[in-house]
């Protein structure tokens, strides 16, 4: 990519999104298109295709996706799984019809099947079940990576894949009914906190391990993917290193300065008992993330404090 090229960022008010959106910005890239999702529906095809065909990228990094933790993903399974086909198959259909010269497609290591052998490498893909709760999810950025996959076969266009673990970091989702873990410990330890309470629920058992990489660190990596890398097979992007829910609760509990206990709700599911990505492809390439666990999330809580602890976005 060169700073005058066109880029194109779906999703640039998510998460990921406005992470590539700021990297991009930081390293002087100067056309850099974007569209909020009521000035163009990603799920609407004819409004994807005129919109390719008027403003013609050159890059495009799809971002865009609806997202959610494991309560979120379990209720709304049917918006889950339509919505990001949708969203995939107009967009990496409209950049090859109109001549992109690269896409980059963010998925998630949901699409590993849950019982994978563990750090999971990239060659586990479609080798046992998925986990019932996002199935949906993670069927629908399956279906993503093959379409990427199956395009540069048939039509010898570059695109490529990146695979995230658990992501964390500005612009993350603290509704507790639909956020991922991380947000949800920091945003019930601070209200736990400013309300004096003795303890805080922790869902499940606190025994699974997860894996979490800071936002900025993900960007960072798409943006090395997109100019380093043009293989055919997806990459798994992470810090190859994991915690246990009972001791990431801890730390946030820490951080945040609560004094109670915490209590687990055994009831409430544990999903993956555990998700560790093998980097060791990503790191051979001459990428490594710099963002460690506690820094990040002191990060995120100096942010949060700078607009007041609101955790409306």
């Amino acid at each position: 990519m060169q700073l005058s090229s066109k880029i194109y960022i779906a999703g640039h008010r998510g998460m990921v999104g406005s992470a590539v959106y700021r990297n991009l910005q930081k390293r002087g890239f100067e056309n850099i298109v974007v569209k909020t999702s009521s000035e163009l529906d990603l799920r609407n095809q004819s409004a994807v295709d005129a919109f390719f065909e008027k403003e013609r990228p050159e890059f495009v990094f799809l971002g865009a996706a609806k997202v959610g933790g494991i309560v979120a993903n379990n209720t709304y399974r049917g918006e889950f799984i339509y919505e990001n086909l949708m969203i995939q198959n107009n967009v990496v259909h409209a950049a090859w019809k109109n001549g992109v010269k690269k896409l980059l497609f963010l998925g998630s290591s949901c699409i590993y099947p849950k019982m994978c052998p563990q750090p999971i490498k990239e060659e586990y893909l479609l080798s046992g079940y998925l986990e019932s709760t996002n199935e949906p999810y993670a069927i629908a950025k399956i279906a993503g990576l093959k379409l990427c996959e199956s395009y540069r076969k048939q039509y010898g266009v570059d695109m490529i894949s990146a695979m995230p673990t658990y992501l964390y970091g500005s612009n993350d989702n603290y509704d507790l009914n639909n956020s991922h873990v991380l947000p949800a410990l920091i945003r019930k330890f601070y209200e736990a906190k400013q309300a004096g309470k003795a303890s805080v629920e922790i869902w499940g058992t606190g025994s699974p391990k997860r894996e979490f990489l800071h936002v900025d660190d993900l960007a960072d990596a798409c943006v090395f993917l997109m100019e380093n890398y043009s293989g055919e097979q997806h990459v798994n992007v992470g810090t190859g290193e994991d915690i246990s829910i009972k001791e990431l609760a801890t730390l946030v509990k820490e951080l945040v300065g609560f004094q109670g206990e915490l209590v687990f709700n055994t009831e409430k599911p544990d999903g993956t008992p555990r998700k560790l990505l093998d980097v060791s492809k990503l790191n051979a390439l001459g990428w490594k993330h710099r963002i460690d666990l506690r820094s990040g999330i002191e990060s995120v809580m100096a942010e949060l404090a700078s607009r007041e602890w609101k955790f409306d976005r």
